[in-house]
């Protein structure tokens, strides 16, 4: 586990972008008061899902307005087909903890 920022970097309901070691990883606090890091690049249009808006447990994709649920990295809402690498976050500290093993096999484009 790799620490990332603070869990008052990111305020609920937003998203913070993150390079771990080259991997670009959004954190995002969602509404369910969990942090969840999803892959930053949306699997349809290669945009930054940090610059999305957070909506419950999914994350829209501010281009075209895919949808990814957070917690397995599945589309939810079209055009994106294809799922997103999802990241394991553990809150240590009020430090938040990202490890680079995706948790749903999803690997890094």
């Amino acid at each position: 586990m790799i620490k990332v920022c603070s869990v008052d970097d990111v305020p609920k309901g937003s998203t913070i972008s993150a390079d771990i070691d080259g991997t670009e990883i959004a954190v995002v606090h969602a509404e369910d008061d969990n942090f969840y890091a999803i892959y930053d690049e949306c699997s349809h249009a290669a945009v930054p899902l940090s610059e999305g808006e957070v909506d419950g447990c999914t994350l829209e994709c501010w281009l075209h307005g895919s949808r990814f649920d957070l917690r397995t990295g599945e589309p939810t809402g079209l055009p994106a087909t294809e799922p997103v690498p999802v990241f394991p976050v553990e809150i240590r500290d009020g430090e938040v903890y990202v490890s680079l093993t995706p948790s749903n096999g999803v690997v890094p484009s």
